[in-house]
């Protein structure tokens, strides 16, 4: 008797361990950007997170949700009603406490807007023997936060920020006293780079932020 007891009980668990394993996986794609007057806003690679939050049965559950350098975002995810929002102090731009309800039946694309302090106009790249000079403008948004510095940064990769670089040159200071003309930044070309190209990316440094905002990645080459 006993030994039909147990086997029964190890029928069941048998069955349980089936059916949790036959759940099927999330299948609806939630994906956006980060945009500023509607265009992206661009950030370093997995430095930037927003989170997703969905009342469960047990307990409101969030989900992390990292920004690609380029500000756009995905997440495979159950249908389900959710709140987006922005991981507060995580961005270059102006804390925000706003939500957006995510309704989400399939696939959904949405956009999340912010207000930067900084961004960085189109930058143009001219290379002159081993070196390489970038030319931008720097637009202010936020008068009430200083500026740090500006950063011209060289990769060798399509993946360029302030831990992805083979050489960089700073502005700070007096550099940018004046933001209305346009700022140069030069650079010696890397001996170890190996290749007859390269990547830039411009980045801005708002004071007592921690993240950067950057241009996007251009093909350089020569």
């Amino acid at each position: 008797m006993k030994k039909l007891i147990l086997g029964s009980l190890l029928a069941l668990v048998g069955l349980a361990g089936c059916v949790k394993d036959n759940f099927d996986a999330p299948q609806s794609n939630l994906t956006g950007q980060v945009v500023y007057n509607n265009l992206p806003v661009g950030v370093r690679s997995n430095g930037v997170q927003l989170e997703l939050w969905q009342h469960g049965y047990a307990a409101f559950t969030k989900v992390p949700v990292y920004v690609d350098q380029d500000g756009s975002f995905s997440a495979t995810l159950f249908d389900g009603d959710y709140k987006l929002v922005l991981l507060r102090g995580n961005g270059p731009w102006v804390a925000n406490s706003d939500t957006i309800q995510v309704n989400l039946r399939g696939n959904m694309s949405v956009n999340v807007p912010v207000t930067p302090y900084y961004t960085v106009g189109s930058a143009t790249y001219t290379k002159n023997g081993n070196t390489i000079t970038a030319t931008t403008k720097i637009n202010q948004v936020v008068a009430s936060q200083a500026i740090e510095r500006v950063t011209f940064y060289l990769g060798a990769t399509q993946f360029v920020d302030i831990n992805n670089n083979a050489a960089r040159v700073d502005l700070t200071g007096t550099a940018l006293a004046d933001l209305s003309k346009n700022l140069t930044l030069t650079l010696n070309v890397p001996n170890n780079l190996g290749k007859a190209y390269a990547y830039g990316r411009i980045g801005v440094k708002t004071a007592g932020v921690g993240e950067m905002l950057y241009s996007p990645v251009q093909e350089i080459k020569w």
